[in-house]
């Protein structure tokens, strides 16, 4: 492919999903930043010009009331969560441009102003007063997730105030039977109040909607189910888009008391967190999204669909914004085909994955390599991962350079000979014709594919290696020029190769650059040879291997210590007999321990309870989005202050309890003697460094 055959230069805006402020990333998130990412490195590759920003999604009444628990502001929770994002980052080599909240000024005044249009221009605002659940301790109303009873179908306790987890039913939270706050245990009153809507059900948003969603750009899945809510018998409904004081959250303009619903502000959040970067480095905001040249693709998960497919473009388009371009939408991520659930304790921690110093461009490699332009799934299989990055990466690629630069370095002082790089060179013509399919397949974001394609190459020239055998050449000096070539012949396939999967492992490709002695790779470069006597650095490793026993720590939580290191067995076993230790329970089956669901939790806030000589209330963080509210009798072995921030393990899967002071939601597990006021007393779990909220323990 020649310069001239390159595509000429784009535009682009390109986002991510905006992560909720409540929690630290999983690997969902970080799959979808990889996604992103690969597609922004391929088009910075062909010379485009590409914006790449995300912000925290940090309003909604989740982290008001998670701030409360926790004494401290809202806009001060946020900031922890904010504080552990650029780690995840920077460790797998995702290059966001700029990383922005959507609590931001920026934010504020662009929703304010977009709402102001499509109120006063498009007419598309209109309020209704509706009925709600209200918390008369809390002084507020209620959405379904805060609301809890008996479900009106099957009676199960302690159901969500939209569904049933027992029997799937799914029913209005009026519906509910002895129903309660969440909040404060409190029994809802309802109460009326004046609500603001978008006019979805408007003709001319459905008319624009079925020519923006059904045009045939966005994925056939995708436009389906598009179709579905467009064209159903219930069509759109109007779209409640405010929320009532307390909240936190951006003010309705005119409206005191009233809030933008999270789900309006947020996605704007991708528009502000763009005119924050430009407003640090000196670009027109406006001019650019004027622009009809710039291009705005968002990535985000199966789950959010029905928000940037019909509210997000309806809300640019009214307001007389530009409408995305395109919307890419991925699935999940399974672990050995299990859904990801925090719930159930199945997933990744990438930080224990950085952690454990895995390299984190196998897990791009990886990711890359299951991932195509459908609505499908992921799936994470353990062996799977280990057999495909040692057998793509270091048996096949890697092994192209370490079968050929230490023969450039040690017999021809690091020199290239590349006087045979001519026109007509099959071996190198060839691995040169499969740049425009590896092209256009990161292009159209599939990517398994796309890397298919980079690995038969490299099977090919595996074979070059294999029917040469560059280590046979060099034992007779005789064949030192037939060295030479072979050597130099593999080092400009495996720099074409690099240039392919740079995208994916942009620092592999960076050391790679360093061991050539070369300018950043550009695609352009593909039909470029380094010159003839070009100098390479010294050839080191660039890659180990996976080892399967990095896997097993990755997926089991680190051991406990059972004793301080300076504790001898002897001392120890002392100990436990002068204690009065218990003796061992019946013997269960694994069946039996399955059922107790064991959770990593973070206590946020603790406090005595009055009235109560051995109560202490703990709020607690168990990865749900929420916090738990658990009285634990510690309050003889605990001063409150000590334990906020610490981790801690509890029983996730215990039915709420009623008691004097409120309601219980778990049991924080400790250990003590048969009798709990002897010596030592009373110990709660503290997990190994590294655990995070709502790990299981198995």
């Amino acid at each position: 492919m020649s310069l001239s055959s390159l595509p000429a230069p784009r535009q682009l805006f390109v986002t991510t999903a905006l992560p909720y402020a409540n929690a630290a990333f999983h690997v969902g998130h970080i799959m979808e930043y990889i996604q992103a990412d690969i597609w922004v490195r391929f088009q910075r590759m062909q010379g485009h010009e590409v914006h790449f920003v995300c912000a925290d999604d940090a309003h909604g009444a989740p982290i008001m009331i998670a701030a409360e628990k926790a004494g401290i502001t809202p806009q001060e929770f946020v900031a922890r969560i904010a504080a552990g994002r650029q780690q995840h980052l920077d460790g797998f080599h995702i290059g966001f441009d700029n990383w922005h909240s959507t609590d931001g000024e920026e934010n504020h005044a662009l929703s304010k102003d977009i709402y102001r249009r499509l109120r006063d221009d498009a007419k598309l605002i209109t309020t209704k007063t509706i009925d709600q659940y209200f918390d008369p301790v809390k002084n507020m109303f209620l959405a379904d997730r805060y609301i809890k009873g008996e479900c009106p179908k099957c009676a199960a306790k302690d159901q969500y105030g939209d569904s049933c987890e027992v029997c799937g039913a799914v029913y209005a939270p009026t519906d509910l039977k002895q129903p309660y706050s969440a909040l404060s245990g409190a029994v809802p009153v309802m109460k009326s109040s004046e609500h603001y809507f978008f006019r979805l059900s408007d003709e001319k948003c459905r008319d624009y909607l079925r020519g923006w969603a059904l045009d045939g750009k966005l994925q056939p899945e995708v436009a389906n189910k598009a179709r579905e809510w467009l064209e159903g018998d219930t069509g759109l409904g109007d779209w409640d888009i405010s929320r009532d004081a307390p909240y936190f959250g951006i003010e309705i303009p005119d409206a005191p008391g009233k809030y933008f619903y999270v789900w309006l502000d947020a996605p704007i959040g991708y528009l502000a967190s763009l005119k924050n970067y430009f407003a640090k480095t000196g670009r027109d905001f406006d001019a650019f999204m004027a622009d009809p040249t710039t291009e705005q693709y968002h990535f985000i998960g199966k789950d959010i669909t029905y928000f940037h497919t019909l509210f997000w473009p309806a809300m640019l388009h009214f307001s007389g914004l530009k409408v995305p371009n395109n919307i890419f939408v991925h699935g999940f991520i399974t672990v050995s085909g299990e859904k990801m659930s925090k719930s159930r304790g199945t997933g990744i921690s990438p930080l224990r994955y950085l952690e454990l110093g895995m390299n984190p461009e196998w897990l791009r490699y990886y990711i890359a390599a299951k991932l195509n332009a459908k609505v499908e799934d992921l799936d994470f299989n353990p062996d799977d991962f280990v057999a495909r990055v040692n057998s793509d990466l270091i048996g096949k690629y890697i092994n192209i350079a370490s079968r050929a630069a230490g023969f450039i370095s040690k017999k021809f002082a690091g020199r290239l000979s590349t006087a045979w790089a001519v026109e007509g060179d099959t071996f190198l013509d060839n691995l040169r014709h499969a740049g425009p399919e590896v092209s256009a397949l990161l292009e159209a974001r599939e990517y398994g594919k796309a890397l298919r394609a980079v690995i038969h190459q490299a099977d090919l020239v595996n074979a070059y290696v294999d029917a040469n055998k560059p280590w046979e050449l060099a034992k007779d000096p005789a064949n030192e020029q037939k060295l030479h070539e072979v050597c130099s012949r593999l080092m400009e396939a495996f720099r074409i190769l690099t240039i392919y999967l740079k995208p994916v492992m942009p620092a592999l490709a960076a050391n790679v650059e360093a061991l050539l002695n070369i300018a950043p790779l550009q695609w352009a470069d593909i039909n470029t040879p380094l010159p003839d006597g070009h100098v390479i650095n010294p050839y080191n490793h660039l890659m180990t291997r996976v080892e399967p026993k990095m896997l097993d720590a990755l997926f089991d939580a680190p051991a406990e210590v059972a004793a301080d290191s300076s504790t001898t067995a002897a001392e120890a076993s002392t100990a436990a007999s002068s204690n009065d230790i218990e003796a061992l329970a019946p013997q269960i089956g694994i069946d039996d321990f399955a059922k107790i669901d064991l959770r990593i939790a973070l206590i946020v806030d603790c406090e005595a309870v009055e009235g109560s000589d051995k109560l202490l209330r703990l709020s607690l963080d168990v990865g749900e989005g929420r916090l738990r509210n658990v009285f634990s009798g510690i309050k003889s072995a605990y001063q409150p202050q000590d334990l906020v921030g610490k981790l801690t393990v509890m029983v996730a899967n215990l039915a709420p309890r009623k008691m004097k002071f409120g309601i219980s939601e778990g049991m924080v597990l400790a250990a003590s003697a048969a009798d709990e006021k002897s010596t030592p007393g009373i110990y709660i779990l503290q997990p190994w460094p590294g655990a995070t909220p709502g790990m299981r323990i198995r």
